[in-house]
């Protein structure tokens, strides 16, 4: 039995509306004003905001679920949407200093991001100078922050992953977002131009997935921080290409259930092959949605149990949640390719749940190929293959 859900029955009242304003969002290539400013009122942005600032700290479950049904409304709004959320999980992991910089004046301010290491940095005293032209941040336009990507190099030489945290007047934003898939997210081009990070506003990933964080132990009585940031982080994309799946069945049996074929008349809804397509996707469906909510149901339990995940552990949840993806994309092309001719046309709603569920694979934790190889890995008792992530 389903365990209430108090942000999900709010969202319910706006989903509607961002469902329609889902066309004018492709063409916009970003998530509308009035869908941040609905989920803004309804308290999306606060689910993994500390309660010290105003957050609710929702559990993983409850808010997958919110990002499952903003999915089936739109699919960009909720991948910027929710990396936006998210990043509140993360900003608690930061020192205290860096927290009231980001929340002390505006409770509401959230963060984009662009966290592949590309960004270029030169040592300096007190922190870094940080250039680079960081692409694929999701929402920037709706953000206050950035959180950014980079390398240092340690005393031994070696590189070290690292997060800078950047307030918004400090980057530009390049408007180059002209995507097949997930065309309403907004993930545009940050550029930063000599900005010194302080060293307060930095942490390390290994520190984030460890527990040795400056802030990781800020708020000892959450049942949401006491955990990696990654499947933080990473939640939003299964649950996306999750909510698309369902959102297509319903498409699906809405278009199928009338149409006959245009030569012969035939009724294609009362034909075998609908049938079996439908009933078959709605299985996959239905496995991947208990599939996931077994992974983030464990990943809430840790947390309450304030038990860190063994490497064991850590390599299911990276992993369940690109399988379940896999079986998303599957049951959304067994549907659309029998749709017809009529389906591909641009205002159309299947087609563009056809081109956002393929998206949902194509970031790099959900790359399936990597997946398959970090738990086969795992499984074989061999050491993680530092080349994937």
């Amino acid at each position: 039995m389903k365990r209430p859900n108090p942000l999900l029955d709010k969202m319910q009242a706006i989903l509607p509306t961002i469902a329609a304003n889902a066309a004018q969002a492709e063409i916009d290539r970003t998530p509308p004003e009035e869908n941040i400013r609905l989920l803004r009122e309804v308290g999306f942005f606060r689910a993994f905001q500390p309660k010290a600032y105003g957050g609710s700290e929702i559990s993983l479950p409850e808010f997958t679920d919110c990002v499952a049904a903003l999915a089936g409304a739109c699919g960009g709004t909720a991948w910027g949407a929710s990396l936006l959320a998210t990043h509140s999980h993360q900003m608690a992991m930061f020192s205290k200093q860096a927290q009231e910089e980001f929340w002390g004046d505006n409770p509401d301010a959230t963060a984009s991001s662009s966290i592949a290491p590309f960004g270029q940095t030169e040592e300096t005293e007190g922190g870094v100078i940080f250039n680079g032209n960081m692409r694929w941040s999701s929402g920037s336009d709706h953000a206050d922050w950035a959180i950014l990507g980079f390398n240092r190099t340690d005393v031994s030489g070696n590189k070290v992953y690292c997060f800078g945290v950047v307030p918004r007047h400090e980057y530009t934003i390049i408007d180059d977002w002209y995507a097949a898939g997930m065309r309403s997210s907004g993930t545009k081009t940050l550029v930063l131009k000599d900005v010194f990070i302080p060293e307060h506003r930095i942490e390390t990933a290994k520190g984030m997935m460890e527990g040795q964080s400056a802030g990781f132990d800020l708020y000892p009585d959450s049942d949401i921080f006491y955990t990696p940031y990654r499947p933080y982080f990473a939640c939003g994309f299964a649950a996306i290409s999750l909510g698309i799946a369902e959102r297509m069945l319903e498409v699906y049996k809405e278009k199928t259930k009338n149409r006959v074929r245009a030569y012969t008349g035939a009724k294609v809804g009362a034909a075998t092959p609908a049938l079996m397509r439908i009933a078959e996707s709605t299985h996959q469906v239905a496995a991947a949605r208990a599939f996931l909510e077994k992974t983030w149901e464990d990943h809430k339990e840790h947390g309450e149990r304030k038990e860190y995940p063994s490497a064991d552990t850590l390599a299911y949840w990276r992993t369940n949640q690109a399988y379940a993806v896999k079986m998303c994309i599957a049951a959304v092309d067994r549907l659309f390719e029998a749709m017809g001719g009529m389906s591909w046309f641009n205002d159309n709603e299947g087609q563009r749940l056809f081109r956002d569920s393929h998206m949902t694979a194509a970031h790099a934790y959900t790359d399936y190929d990597v997946c398959a190889q970090i738990l086969g890995r795992q499984l074989m008792g061999l050491e993680p293959d530092p080349s994937m992530v």
